[in-house]
């Protein structure tokens, strides 16, 4: 970070409103955002959100996550030995902060220094992964990491499980569930060596199992956290593909290794390279793409953060309430079909601050659902 930056770290009061405000039913990672721009920060946004939801129509009461909990989801961080990341902050990680559904809170345990690193590539695959599979994704991350390279994966069985066992003191695993919940329990022995050396992150409170809908959330922060990711061995319908397309949403390189066309395991990834996903064979086809990427997009702010200088908070500019009208209008333009919000901005002619001020309460009031890709239906 350059030294005329100025360092943020929230003050206590800011950082519970925001996990409050992110642990309430109906707000994800966007709505937060809005909220956050229209009342400037998120103390004011518990106090006022609730009576913004009623007058937009919704018919049941939004109710805050209470303070008594949200306390103790960060009590029990802390108690495993986890630091709190909050959205907004000096200290979380920069590629992941510019994703558009950024987690507002994502723990991490272990070395976060991992966090920032000069480049970073995701591994993802398939669970019942071939031994051919495994030996490549171990060889593959093995020299990446050796290069300077930090690696990201998920902790599945499979190729997962083989990336960082190439390099436990140069990974990331992103779970699905709390911290402390070892999933899946095959991968105890991998989990401990992580947490020593490596870096495990989660944007869940600690306790929580891990359930099939939390599996995609988390592939957004492995793509989020990365350079670029990379696909060894994934069927045609997997969460590989999954993390693989939030990466291109992300504007991340997508790599692919090919395979025969003969394993289904292989069918994901060869469609991947079908629609330009760049063809890997050895460690340098990454790496070479890598640092072109990472060159291009200039010096990056470094995560060293003081935690013991004065709280601060960002104060954006306030948004003014969509008039009624503006809000039938959005309406009309939206059906059960996902469509981008620019294509509304564009068919009503509003001013995008009023399309966006619209969307939120239209939001709060439960007419809407937002989807990946900056995409809105009616709910």
């Amino acid at each position: 970070m350059n030294k005329t930056e100025t360092l943020v770290r929230f003050s206590d009061d800011e950082r519970l409103a925001r996990l409050r405000l992110i642990r309430t039913d109906g707000i994800g990672p966007v709505l937060f955002r809005q909220l956050i721009h229209r009342f400037g920060d998120a103390v004011t946004a518990v106090e006022q959100a609730p009576d913004l939801a009623a007058s937009s129509g919704r018919r049941k009461p939004l109710r805050i996550a209470g303070a008594d909990d949200c306390a103790r989801e960060l009590e029990a961080a802390g108690r495993l030995g986890a630091l709190a990341f909050f959205w907004g902050e000096s200290a979380y990680p920069y590629r992941l902060a510019a994703t558009e559904d950024a987690p507002v809170v994502l723990y991490a345990l272990g070395n976060t220094e991992l966090l920032s690193p000069s480049s970073a590539l995701g591994i993802v695959g398939a669970r019942n992964a071939s031994a051919s599979g495994i030996k490549l994704t171990g060889m593959l991350a093995g020299k990446v990491a050796e290069a300077g390279t930090v690696i990201v994966s998920g902790l599945a069985r499979g190729i997962d499980a083989a990336a960082h066992k190439a390099a436990p003191k140069a990974t990331i695993a992103c779970v699905a569930g709390g911290l402390d919940i070892i999933y899946p329990r095959e991968n105890t022995a991998l989990y401990h060596a992580l947490k020593a050396d490596g870096l495990i992150v989660s944007e869940m409170s600690p306790g929580t199992q891990p359930q099939a809908r939390h599996f995609p959330r988390r592939n957004r922060i492995i793509s989020g956290l990365s350079d670029g990711v990379l696909i060894v061995e994934a069927a045609l319908r997997s969460g590989s593909l999954i993390t693989a397309r939030y990466a291109l949403e992300q504007g991340r390189d997508v790599f692919a290794v090919p395979g025969s066309p003969l394993d289904p395991r292989s069918q994901g990834a060869n469609k991947l390279l079908k629609d330009g996903a760049i063809l890997v064979e050895n460690a340098d086809d990454i790496l070479n793409e890598l640092s072109v990427w990472c060159r291009g997009k200039g010096p990056m702010p470094q995560s060293n953060f003081d935690f013991s200088s004065p709280p601060a908070t960002i104060k954006p500019a306030r948004e003014q309430p969509a008039p009624a009208g503006d809000e039938a209008t959005l309406l009309s333009l939206l059906s059960p079909s996902a469509v981008h919000i620019d294509e509304v901005i564009r068919l009503s002619g509003m001013p995008t601050e009023v399309v966006l001020s619209g969307f939120l309460e239209l939001e709060l009031a439960g007419k809407i659902t937002r989807h990946a890709g900056g995409k809105v239906s009616l709910s």
